[in-house]
């Protein structure tokens, strides 16, 4: 075959001894048309003289049309794509098959496209498309990188077997990589290709990548000029991205692109600046810099947010015409990084007058009081767009977007526009747009697979027909979050105003989470051999359905009730039973919290007494628990409706015998009854239940006993043997808890943000009068992990991270060698943490957080012992672990500072604790 010649005695040669003549374009992404010299044997139908040229161009019909060479491309999808089909009349010579090849050459997918006339029968011709594919990518291979490192760049250039191999697909991947890594701080990366032809596939190569990451580049200094105002330090402390590295050297850097006249005079001294630490410490940074903690790697992304940082600081102080005039990155002779950047301050400007304009429902008055921005404060833009609330934050506030969507004006709209400007004051007009209030018209809810939608339909405050309001919102978000069955971070919330008829339609949208938990446990005893725990909890319950086999997975669910089973068992020595149950909506129309719990308990001393004395104490000996309690919560209306007061019925049964339990001379037999009214009053407003970022709560509980005492104020039951005391137990008991949580950074796109948890409790139980005896019942337990003696009599346990279980009020005295004989338990306890908390990982699957801890807490066996400076203190750290099917697991490793002796060390006074199931008080 022959290809379409531009020359025509040379056409007219090749014709005599040719049956084609064709146009072809090879390799490149343009299309280009040359000579082919390929022959084949003449063909007796063609005329002797020259068909073509250019001086007489004829007419010809296209009679067929085939497609060669080509293994995984459909055949007649090219010819469509040629552009050309049979029975379209083309004029030779001419540029129509230019566009065909052009059509062709831009699907990427060839290296050589041409098209060849094989035969010609008068007017008629046959065309051939001939195509050279592409090879294609049969595998590809990372060399010099991680396997971690080179599935995730697979993933970001999406590599995949069967793609053809492009020019442009290797410079996609080399664009990848070097944006891969210029992320974890390697700026010189280099990449190279190798294609090996795989003989096991035609047509078909193996793409080797190489990287070579070189080392990691470093932030050796920021260097910034023009600024007076600021301090350089003030500066790159807003720069949260951009972080210099550590060093130490006695032979500053003094690499530098702009030069700041004021950076040549040294003031430190004259200005007595070693009186103040910043200056100090700016003054040693050339030689000695301390930042273990920050990275110091480049990022071109967090640098241009960090710019804006430093130029809303400016802002923030009235300088609203500063500038970054000028900045520029480079390497140092040691291969890192230098930044430099010279600012232009300008000068300060101050508020001047404020007009409203378009406001009919809140006088000026009331406006100016809640944007608190006054005649000749310091301009501040970024104040003012907060305190009008041009940018909501989710946890609202008082700013004036805030008043007015409260209200249901959710179309009202403010621009803060600057009307004049003289000398450095600047006057403003804010301009707003009302509008009508809103009537909430549907409510939908999207996602709640497993959860019923009167679950969720019950906890929104945004009600049909009600209007809308921006508090409101915000509330049933928090909610529908605190119920526990949905992921906190994926509760959305989507209002649809329709502006046309004043009515907001609003769109929630869930995903649900695993919340059942599963508690199977096994431990060995030194004494009792092996101990085994089954536990249960349906977090998501529904006890309407429990005859209902279709909804059985594997139990009836999606009421939003609780259900627990848990027991545990050694067999001879210990055994418990414990069955709770919740409804927190008790007749679905408002929120009656109502609960019951049955627990059971057995303690066989004889076989804890075999097994170190190698003898029984006496023959049927036993410590025995009966319990139950039924208990209502009810919402409340005021102070505000984040109150809830819940009273609660509890009884308990304790029965001794031959078993001196407590530890108290006369108390090893008898029967022992508690009827005791718990009336408890909490508010909480916390963000979530699991990793709380905002917010706080509070309980005050009240425990009271009847005071049998009374009905017979001339007996003095301390006559009485400790049997006949204790037969109907006598107290009263007052609680009080307190958290707060508080974010200390702004989260950041994966909604991690660090948290400040502070806390506090009190505790306090005494005799309603001095004719009775404070029995060992409803005491506090201070010290070791919290899980000590849970569950089998009446003690309140206050952990306390670094100690083992104490037994006196001096915190230097911290045996770990059991009970003493006599000790009954404090009367009285206080207890205050603080911890600084940081998410790891916020998926609903396992939400883990890791915690640093300072905590101090005592307890006090009588009223007049009591001394709240009197404490034992420990820190550490710890970590926590929130896992669906099994709850929390977590450990903290405290060190008690009371617990250093002389001549010991942080060993001997660390403790390491570890958690299951819940969080220890």
């Amino acid at each position: 075959m022959k290809k379409l010649f531009r020359s025509s005695h040379l056409l007219a040669t090749a014709l005599c001894c040719s049956v084609s003549i064709g146009v072809s374009a090879q390799q490149k992404d343009t299309a280009t048309t040359q000579p082919r010299t390929d022959t084949v044997p003449a063909a007796n139908n063609l005329p002797a003289e020259a068909p073509f040229t250019y001086a007489s161009p004829q007419e010809y019909e296209i009679a067929d049309i085939s497609v060669s060479g080509t293994q995984y491309l459909d055949k007649s999808l090219l010819i469509s794509i040629a552009g050309i089909s049979p029975g379209d009349k083309v004029v030779l010579p001419g540029d129509h098959f230019a566009k065909t090849i052009q059509s062709l050459w831009s699907q990427r997918l060839f290296a050589n496209v041409a098209i060849n006339i094989t035969k010609i029968e008068g007017n008629k011709i046959w065309l051939e498309i001939a195509l050279t594919e592409r090879p294609r990518l049969s595998e590809f291979v990372f060399h010099g990188v991680k396997k971690t490192e080179s599935d995730e760049i697979t993933t970001k250039a999406s590599l995949r077997k069967g793609s053809v191999v492009t020019e442009s697909l290797k410079q996609n991947t080399v664009g990848v990589v070097r944006k891969y890594y210029a992320e974890k701080g390697y700026r010189n990366i280099g990449v190279s290709f190798e294609e090996q032809a795989d003989p096991r596939q035609t047509n078909s190569v193996k793409l080797i990548i190489t990287i070579s990451k070189g080392e990691k580049v470093h932030i050796q200094n920021i260097n910034i000029v023009g600024n007076e105002v600021l301090s350089d330090a003030s500066l790159r402390k807003k720069m949260k991205g951009t972080k210099e590295q550590t060093h130490f050297t006695l032979h500053p850097d003094v690499e530098h692109v702009y030069v700041d006249s004021s950076d040549l005079k040294d003031t430190y001294w004259q200005d007595f600046g070693f009186l103040v630490p910043s200056r100090t410490f700016e003054e040693l940074d050339p030689w000695f810099r301390f930042k273990f903690f920050s990275s110091s790697k480049f990022n071109d992304s967090k640098y241009a947010e960090d710019k804006d940082k430093m130029l809303a600081l400016y802002n923030s102080k009235g300088y609203r015409d500063a500038a970054i005039v000028d900045d520029t990155t480079y390497f140092t002779r040691n291969g890192n990084m230098n930044v430099d950047i010279r600012f232009e301050e300008g000068k300060k400007y101050y508020f001047g007058n404020i007009a409203w304009k378009g406001n009919t429902r809140y006088p000026d008055s009331l406006l100016n009081v809640i944007l608190g921005i006054k005649k000749g404060d310091v301009y501040n833009m970024e104040l003012l767009e907060k305190r009008i609330g041009k940018q909501l934050s989710p946890e609202g506030g008082a700013d004036i977007s805030s008043l007015y969507m409260d209200k249901g004006y959710l179309f009202f709209h403010i621009d803060p526009v600057e009307t004049a400007i003289r000398k450095d004051t600047i006057d403003f007009e804010l301009r707003m747009v009302e509008g009508p209030q809103a009537t909430i018209k549907e409510v939908r809810i999207a996602g709640n697979d497993k959860t019923n939608e009167h679950v969720i339909r019950r906890e929104l405050r945004t009600i049909p027909g009600e209007k809308f309001s921006r508090a409101d919102l915000m509330r049933s978000q928090r909610e529908i979050s605190a119920l526990g069955f949905f992921n906190p971070e994926h509760v959305e919330m989507n209002p649809i105003p329709h502006l046309e008829d004043g009515t907001v339609d609003i769109d929630y949208k869930v995903e649900e989470k695993a919340n059942d938990q599963l508690e199977l446990s096994a431990g060995w005893g030194g004494y009792i051999g092996l101990t085994g725990t089954l536990g249960v909890t349906f977090n998501n319950f529904s006890l309407r359905n429990i005859f209902n086999k279709d909804t059985w997975d594997p139990l009836p669910s999606g009421d939003g009730q609780k259900l627990s089973v848990r027991v545990s068992s050694n067999g001879k020595a210990y055994r418990s039973y414990n069955f709770s149950f919740t409804e927190p909506w008790l007749g679905g129309k408002h929120r009656n919290q109502f609960s019951v719990n049955f627990y059971s308990s057995y303690q066989n001393p004889n076989a804890y007494s075999a097994a170190i004395y190698g003898k029984a104490i006496s023959n049927n000996a036993y410590f025995k628990v009966l319990g139950a309690s039924v208990s209502m919560g009810k919402s409340l209306k005021w102070p505000d409706d984040y109150f809830t007061f819940i009273y609660a019925l509890n009884y308990q049964q304790y029965k001794l015998k031959n078993y001196n339990y407590f530890n108290i001379p006369g108390f090893d037999n008898g029967t022992a009854n508690n009827f005791s009214i718990k009336l408890t009053l909490a508010r909480s407003s916390v963000s979530q239940p699991i990793f709380p970022t905002s917010g706080s709560s509070f309980n005050l509980t009240a425990q009271l006993t009847p005071p049998y005492s009374i009905f017979n104020p001339t007996k003095d039951y301390r006559q009485e043997s400790l049997k006949d005391q204790f037969s109907f137990i006598e107290y009263q008991k007052y609680r009080f808890n307190f958290d707060w949580y508080v974010p200390l950074s702004k989260p950041r796109s994966d909604n991690k943000t660090l948290v400040l948890r502070l806390a506090a409790k009190y505790g306090i139980i005494s005799r309603y009068n001095n004719r009775t005896t404070l029995s060992p019942f409803g005491r506090f337990e201070l010290g070791g992990d919290g899980l000590s003696n849970f569950a089998i009599y009446d003690r309140d346990i206050i952990s306390q991270r670094g100690y083992p279980v104490y037994y006196t009020s001096d915190p230097k005295v911290n045996p770990e060698n059991g009970q003493p004989t006599g000790y009954e338990g404090f009367t009285v306890f206080n207890k205050y943490i603080m911890e600084l908390r940081y998410p790891i990982s916020l998926n609903p699957s396992s939400t883990i957080f890791g915690l640093a801890f300072l905590e101090a807490a005592n307890g006090y066996r009588t009223v007049e012992d009591y001394n709240p400076f009197r404490l034992r203190r420990s820190a550490g750290l710890g970590m926590r672990f929130y896992l669906p099917m099994f709850g929390l697991l977590g450990f903290d490793y405290g060190i008690g500072f009371d617990r250093l002796q002389p001549g010991s060390g942080l060993k001997d006074a660390a403790k390491f604790t570890f958690m299951l199931g819940f969080e220890p008080e």
